[in-house]
């Protein structure tokens, strides 16, 4: 019994010995050149770089209805791809943004509405959601409110 075992035991060895293949031969060159240019334009990432990252309307009349318009350019290595414009609140609409790729060394723009509520010194954010290695930039309007 023993010897028998003990034969099984070569054999599966050698079965198992003789079923390796060269792993560098299964290596695909293109796969290898594919990888290394990936993983080399992994770092590269847009940046989102805005003329003035805050306004100030001064003093506005309660209820009254104020514009700007914030402008930047993607001085980053890849292409700029704005995916979101979300303000703190309702009362602050961004407006006129592209979702088209912006290539390195373009510039855009989008329009923020203030609706003129509140009373005192008001302070809104408007978050610009992007492709940048952040994920996100931030950009402030802030304004005193007569009532």
């Amino acid at each position: 019994m023993k010897k028998l075992i003990l034969g099984l035991s070569i054999l599966s060895v050698f079965m198992f010995a003789s079923c390796k293949e060269d792993a560098s031969k299964k290596i695909d060159e293109a796969n290898v050149v594919a990888a290394a240019e990936r993983d080399a334009n992994a770092s590269k990432f847009p940046v989102l770089t805005f003329d003035e990252t805050e306004h100030d309307f001064g003093e506005i009349e309660n209820g009254k209805s104020v514009e700007t318009t914030f402008s930047y350019k993607n001085t980053g290595n890849a292409p700029l791809v704005i995916t979101d414009i979300k303000s703190s609140c309702g009362c602050t609409v961004p407006e006129g943004w592209s979702k088209a790729p912006l290539a390195p060394g373009e510039s855009g723009s989008f329009s923020v509405k203030f609706n003129g509520s509140g009373t005192n010194k008001i302070t809104k954010t408007v978050t610009v959601t992007a492709n940048t290695e952040k994920g996100s930039e931030v950009v402030k309007i802030t304004a005193f409110v007569k009532s």
